[in-house]
């Protein structure tokens, strides 16, 4: 997705609806008795929400979420949004436009007559009066002024099935259902870290993606739009004790997208993914409760992507290549937090980083009624990131690097884990907000 569906929320509140819902795992979890206070108390819940960005504006909407619909793992989201008026350029002439968008959430519906496949829906329409795009300069040299910044549309809709295999924890769990107290997940100290494939869930899936991206200032574009759609074959292996807030153990994810270039695609493509994340349980300080070294690596090659073709009348449009919000990219609330999203885009790409989590034993929040939602425990995080784009998977991968540093501060809202990152690279300093932590995606 690109930074339009993932826009900065300068809200806490919004940030936990729109990205928590864009970014939904696919478990779930019950309290257990003496924390079933600090809970959701209940199965639906209807909360507006402010924020202001860049791309939208300042705007406003509302948000549903019912969990346990038809079953009771699933969750169901639905959101509706509107912006201020603004006053635009496009093409030269000035216009007004407001931001809207709407969006809907459905995951981990069990499929009838099945015991371990799960099915989970989600779709975004939305219109952009300014946003920034790396549309032909995401390269490792690019220079960042010259990005495309254009009103236009921003659809996309995923559809995803996941089979939990019948092996290790998946075999007698394949909800991935978990018991929770003050924010920690219990009576899993022995688990974590085990025996590949013997250990741990192991889930195989296939995902239907579908993104369309329109450009209204075309006459700086190469394009007037661009839409992608294809196929996600995914084989992802979880051995942590705690896939939403791991203190140890592992997990790793192979992945391969194909866009077979029919219907209303731009032009086919491919790309190969890996990432494999580590956590070590560290001790802990009189003033924190867990204490945890993060540590993540992924890298990704497009092997349909080919330089000597353009398909674009400027020329600047590679044949065969993903599209900048796809393959290989870096930059963003997940990957190269210093840097804008999607900013580097190239055939191949390698990353990695480091967090050191430590959660505080301070919570002001820990039993406050007058936020909507349970604030279990507040975390500080350092983290240092780096990583480069290249045209082709050599060892120039691990040269001229993009480096960037930074804080976060989190929290536990819900039964989510909710960031505000501010990271530093030497393109300048980004801001995001956002649910989960980054290594898992």
């Amino acid at each position: 997705m690109d930074n339009k569906t993932n826009i900065l929320i300068s809200g806490l509140t919004a940030a936990f609806l729109i990205h928590t819902s864009i970014y939904a795992k696919e478990n779930s979890i019950t309290e257990t008795a003496n924390d079933a206070n600090l809970s959701l108390s209940k199965d639906m819940v209807i909360l507006p929400y402010v924020f202001s960005t860049d791309s939208t504006g300042f705007a406003g909407g509302a948000a549903v979420i019912k969990q346990g619909l038809l079953q009771p793992q699933t969750t169901l989201i639905a959101s509706l949004m509107y912006g201020a008026t603004q006053n635009i350029i496009t093409n030269d002439l000035e216009k007004e436009a407001n931001f809207s968008g709407g969006f809907l959430d459905f995951t981990n519906y069990r499929l009838p007559f099945t015991d371990r496949t799960f099915f989970s829906f989600m779709g975004f329409k939305s219109y952009f009066p300014s946003s920034t795009n790396y549309l032909t300069n995401g390269y490792n040299n690019s220079v960042k002024e010259d990005a495309l910044v254009s009103s236009g549309n921003s659809d996309f809709l995923n559809i995803r099935f996941r089979y939990v295999m019948p092996i290790g924890e998946g075999l007698d769990n394949p909800e991935r259902l978990y018991s929770l107290k003050n924010g920690f997940v219990v009576d899993r100290e022995g688990l974590g870290g085990g025996i590949p494939f013997e250990t741990g869930f192991t889930s195989l899936g296939l995902k239907v993606f579908y993104q369309h991206e329109s450009y209204e200032n075309s006459k700086y574009s190469p394009l007037d739009e661009w839409n992608t759609q294809g196929l996600r074959l995914f084989l992802e292996h979880d051995n942590t004790d705690y896939d939403l807030n791991p203190s140890r153990g592992y997990n790793f994810l192979v992945q391969y997208s194909k866009d077979f270039g029919n219907g209303v695609s731009l032009q086919s493509w491919d790309f190969l993914e890996a990432r494999y994340s580590h956590y070590l349980n560290l001790d802990t300080f009189s003033f924190t409760q867990q204490n945890v070294l993060a540590l993540n690596m992924w890298t990704g090659y497009s092997f349909s992507w080919d330089n000597d073709v353009q398909i674009d009348d400027t020329g600047l449009i590679d044949g065969h290549c993903p599209p900048p919000w796809e393959g290989a990219r870096l930059g963003g609330f997940n990957r190269m937090r210093g840097y804008d999203n999607n900013r580097f885009s190239d055939k191949a790409a390698f990353y990695a980083g480091a967090e050191y989590r430590a959660v505080l034993n301070w919570n002001p929040l820990k039993k406050n009624d007058y936020i909507p939602v349970a604030v279990d425990w507040f975390q500080v995080v350092a983290f240092a990131e780096a990583g480069r784009v290249n045209d082709e998977y050599n060892f120039d991968l691990l040269s001229d690097m993009k480096y960037d540093v930074g804080i976060s501060l989190r929290a536990m809202a819900a039964q989510i884990p909710v960031r505000v990152d501010v990271a530093y690279g030497d393109e300048g300093v980004n801001f995001w907000v956002m649910a989960y932590h980054p290594f898992d995606y």
